[in-house]
């Protein structure tokens, strides 16, 4: 480092480590904890200093170090580019929108294709605006969480007709003004595609800060969010907000990961206050080991501790009754509130099966309500399964519930179970009873207007190539690699061999879909091991 920019530093109360990292000064941190500068609006819940960034100087050293490693680290992704290169600020909060919509409960790597396909399709708000729900579905189909896609268009639909095309400026404005957009879209949006200095808070944010300032609280709770909010804002880079922000976020994503972190490549980890904990454990313990320090020494060293923790009035750090466990290290932080597990839920579902007019199969699929799980997709015709019923009854109630769209026919023909499918929604477990039923040709065949006069939902007769392309989930693509599976292991060998429907109902109800939707592969019986070869 120079002469001229150590001075600089020894002026501001910092100093730079071996590792080129700024960082600082033990002078300024005594100041700090004296002066009590820069620290966030007071709360009515007791707190102290321990857990905020309470010096300017601290925090121009955390954004200089984040900023110059995401300069050199960040992922290539085709938002970041959009954004960098598009010109037309309401195309360029578009693409930021779009992106961030995705990335809400799902991966980056996920996301990517999509992400393509629809920026491919839909350019801009306009074209969003102008396409049918029905597409929207069909290319959101397997992403998850459908309603995003749903909220998205009409959001778009709305700047298009009452904003005359023109996207909001400020996080404030787009809350506001645009429905499903939130307080952490809005403050991606506007910072990155407006560069207002307004921060972020999402899951990986959460984490970053509740390690790097020892924030142990139930991250969900009301008051300890508006907390990480304040320090997320009091944090952001002036200068570059969508930088910074993003930068927050991919150290959350690729650094500071929930399990097993790479804390030795974290450009702010000497600003990390868990990290600190950890090292001064460790020190400890090999003191403890080489005999410098008494075995009934604490195993937790008081070095840096929350002052108000002491007397157990924090509403920042953990709960006394969840002590520090030094198998996690760092992973002590955030807190893991108990997720409520998800309520078992059972569907009867039909892969409902005729000859077309040119001689090839078609199946019919039926579209969900436009409200609640799955809207407005496309699905088997299926029925809610209530507790206690017996496969016999099951049976019964869905060869009921499936004439309507076919007729008396099929209670002439006989279901073939195939076996279960178990899909996990964030909040239910669902487990599907598929079977299969292959019609004659006195089927009845609905119209989307003879439905909506009968009250029924909307069906349509299809061929493999367009169930695959139709906007139906994830769920219904697992149920039909099921029938598939079961189709390929009932063909014998040989061109003329006939085609099993199914196996017989003792053996499929033991067929179970994991989650990839595959089935298991039979086992042989132990007769087959002891047998003696067939001479031939």
């Amino acid at each position: 480092m120079s002469k001229l920019r150590a001075a600089a530093c020894s002026r501001r109360g910092l100093q730079q480590g071996a590792g080129g990292e700024v960082r600082l000064s033990p002078r300024r941190r005594r100041e700090n904890a004296s002066s009590g500068k820069g620290m966030l609006p007071p709360v009515s819940a007791p707190q102290s200093t321990y857990h905020l960034f309470s010096h300017s100087a601290e925090t121009e050293a955390f954004r200089k170090n984040l900023l110059a490693w995401y300069d050199k680290c960040k992922r290539d992704l085709p938002w970041r580019k959009l954004a960098a290169s598009e010109a037309d600020p309401n195309r360029r909060a578009y693409a930021v929108w779009v992106s961030e919509v995705m990335l809400q409960q799902t991966q980056v790597a996920t996301v990517i294709d999509y992400y393509t396909r629809w920026m491919q399709k839909w350019p801009t708000l306009q074209a969003l605006a102008e396409a049918s729900l029905e597409d929207v579905n069909e290319l959101w189909a397997g992403l998850g969480y459908y309603s995003r896609g749903k909220r998205l268009q009409e959001a778009a639909q709305k700047v298009v007709s009452e904003l005359a095309g023109q996207m909001p400026r400020t996080a404030e404005e787009l809350q506001k003004l645009l429905p499903g957009v939130g307080r952490y879209t809005a403050g991606a949006i506007a910072s990155i595609s407006y560069g207002q200095a307004t921060g972020v808070v999402d899951g990986n944010v959460i984490r970053v800060l509740c390690r790097v300032r020892c924030i142990g609280a139930d991250s969900s709770s009301p008051a300890v969010a508006d907390r990480l909010w304040d320090l997320a804002n009091a944090l952001v880079d002036p200068v570059r907000p969508g930088d910074f922000n993003q930068a927050v976020m991919e150290l959350g994503a690729t650094v500071c990961t929930p399990r097993a972190p790479l804390c030795a490549e974290c450009p702010v980890k000497h600003l990390c206050r868990a990290r600190c904990r950890v090292e001064k454990e460790l020190q400890l313990a090999s003191k403890r080991l080489l005999g410098e320090v008494a075995s009934s020494c604490p195993q937790v060293p008081a070095v840096e501790e929350c002052a108000a923790a002491a007397a157990g009035h924090c509403s920042l750090c953990p709960p006394a009754a969840e002590p520090w466990d030094s198998s996690l290290g760092v992973a002590n932080f955030p807190r893991r509130v108990a997720k409520k597990p998800p309520r078992a839920e059972r569907t009867a579902t039909c892969v409902l099966e005729r000859r077309g007019p040119r001689g090839e199969s078609e199946y019919l699929i039926v579209q969900r309500p436009s409200s609640g799980l799955l809207a407005g997709l496309w699905e088997f015709p299926s029925l809610p399964l209530g507790p206690g019923l017996m496969e016999k009854q099951q049976r019964e109630a869905l060869l009921g519930h499936i004439q309507a769209w076919a007729g008396d026919a099929v209670a002439r023909r006989h279901l073939r179970h195939v076996g279960e499918v178990v899909h996990i929604f964030s909040h239910i477990h669902q487990t599907y009873v598929v079977y299969s039923l292959l019609l004659g040709g006195e089927a009845e065949t609905a119209s989307g207007r003879q439905d909506e006069e009968l009250g029924r939902p909307a069906s349509r007769w299809v061929t493999q190539a367009e169930f695959q392309k139709s906007a139906v989930s994830t769920a219904m693509k697992k149920v039909w690699k099921a029938c598939e599976r079961q189709s390929c292991e009932g063909r014998g060998p040989g061109k003329g061999s006939k085609r099993k429907r199914g196996p017989a109902p003792s053996q499929a109800s033991q067929l179970t879909v994991a989650a990839d939707g595959t089935l298991p592969k039979r086992q042989l019986s132990l007769d087959a091991f002891v047998k003696a070869p067939t001479r031939e």
